[in-house]
């Protein structure tokens, strides 16, 4: 997977974007970014898109910022011009790929058929866009046609609504989806901002799944530890289940038999995808403590890792669902 690949990937939802009015650009990036989506792809659906993709490049050079509904030669090189780092097409025109690729550009275009993934792979692409996604048969059948095709991989796009998003994202041969639902047309045309905001917040909250597991309280010794963990049989009722390492109380709380990470102890939240979480809030600020990361064996991606800072003397980190 190429550096653009990966960055739209760590990302997972692209918002797809028409804009009408070329100064509505740089509110609407923002709204995306405080939103936790720093990514667009405007479609050049309007005669103004590749002076709204310059704007918001130029505001926010730090956003992944492509271009969509791109027909044409002449559209690759407005779009390239603007700053688009990446284009998009609703079908596959060999023509207008080739050129785009001859210009050095991430090009994904539409494919819904074998067919049109074998013209794909012939002018070596390695990602397509599956469009329109839901209408075109949806996940079952975008998992039957990938199947004959190795490690190509698709961005859907088409009918890709917070309902449906995250079974998309489970499917491996996904790098991202593409999707307006947050960024509807009547929002941006009456400038709800805010709405947008948090409308994108909710979808990244679908997408990451956050939820609290459990907390690890750390003793002195197995002794306390399993005496905190049978007072809270006796007081609460949860049942006690002794490891080798803690004594759990319920499935909520872990007492440590010995000193384990952070001051107090450690509070565990999973999540869907360990490695998009990652991406989030390093974008955030935040930093993680590389050495805790494991990896699954099976696909090789995180699935635990700590954080570098406690919060109020517990250590953090994240766990794969």
């Amino acid at each position: 997977m190429n550096d653009m690949m990966k960055e739209l990937y760590s990302i997972g939802l692209i918002p797809v974007i028409k804009i009408e009015n070329p100064d509505d650009a740089v509110p609407l990036a923002k709204a995306l970014i405080d939103g936790g989506l720093p990514a667009a792809e405007i479609t050049f659906r309007t005669k103004c898109a590749a002076e709204a993709i310059k704007n918001i490049t130029e505001a926010y050079p730090e956003m992944l910022v492509g271009a969509g509904t791109v027909l044409t030669t002449e559209q690759v090189d407005a779009a390239i011009a603007a700053g688009s780092k990446f284009l998009v097409s609703p079908g596959l025109n060999p023509k207008v790929t080739a050129y785009a690729l001859s210009k050095g550009i991430p090009m994904l275009p539409g494919c819904s058929n074998p067919s049109d993934i074998e013209a794909a792979l012939e002018l070596g692409l390695t990602t397509v866009k599956f469009f329109p996604a839901e209408a075109a048969g949806g996940l079952k059948m975008l998992k039957a046609m990938a199947a004959p095709y190795g490690q190509l991989t698709f961005m859907p796009t088409g009918g890709i609504s917070q309902d449906n998003l995250l079974d998309y994202l489970k499917f491996n041969k996904i790098v991202a989806c593409g999707g307006s639902f947050m960024v509807k047309d009547e929002l941006v045309k009456e400038k709800k901002w805010e709405e947008i905001t948090l409308l994108t917040k909710n979808a990244v909250k679908a997408m990451l799944g956050f939820e609290f597991l459990h907390m690890g309280i750390n003793n002195e010794s197995e002794e306390e530890a399993l005496r905190g963990a049978k007072l809270f049989e006796c007081m609460f009722g949860m049942e006690v289940k002794v490891g080798g390492k803690s004594a759990f109380a319920g499935g909520a709380f872990e007492f440590m038999k010995s000193k384990g990470p952070g001051k107090h102890g450690h509070i565990a939240i999973r999540t869907n995808f360990v490695d998009r979480a990652m991406a989030y809030f390093k974008r955030m600020g935040f930093e993680f403590d590389e050495s805790t990361i494991t990896y699954d064996e099976k696909t090789g991606k995180p699935k635990f890792v700590y954080f570098k800072e406690e919060i109020c003397g517990f250590a953090i980190h994240l766990l794969q669902k």
